[in-house]
């Protein structure tokens, strides 16, 4: 199963990634995640983990397999049959805006009862997280 969603944010690649890559506050600008914390100090990179607990789901721990800094983070998550892949892209655009993308993938046995089940929930919250995104960088 696959969602995704993007948005257009009128501030630069580097502010938008700021706040992207700040786990811990992501509770102040989406609804979607009610607690995040980060499994080690520093900044994001391979390896790293980090903690979400979001409303109607189970708290699920991240980490993060691909790090291009500035511009994209990708982390898993596993559960029993399935693994949750979360894609994070920013793409500057010549304007001085930047384009983001968020994908959730769900792979493995059970994915496709996971997607019957939570596919609205999963849908609303990668909206939730662009949005938020989006309003958070645009505040300033």
């Amino acid at each position: 199963m696959r969602f995704e969603a993007d948005t257009e944010i009128a501030a630069d690649a580097e502010q938008v990634w700021a706040v992207l890559v700040d786990v811990p506050r992501w509770p102040e600008w989406t609804d979607s995640v009610t607690r995040a914390e980060r499994g080690e100090p520093g900044p994001l990179t391979v390896g790293a983990t980090a903690r979400l607990t979001q409303p109607k789901l189970r708290p699920a721990v991240w980490r993060v397999t691909e790090l291009t800094e500035g511009r994209e983070f990708v982390w898993v998550s596993d559960a029993p049959g399935v693994r949750t892949t979360g894609e994070h892209r920013l793409l500057p655009l010549p304007d001085g805006r930047t384009r983001v993308e968020l994908v959730i993938n769900q792979s493995g046995p059970l994915a496709g009862l996971i997607g019957r089940l939570y596919g609205g929930l999963s849908r609303r919250y990668v909206r939730m997280e662009a949005d938020g995104l989006r309003r958070r960088c645009e505040r300033g």
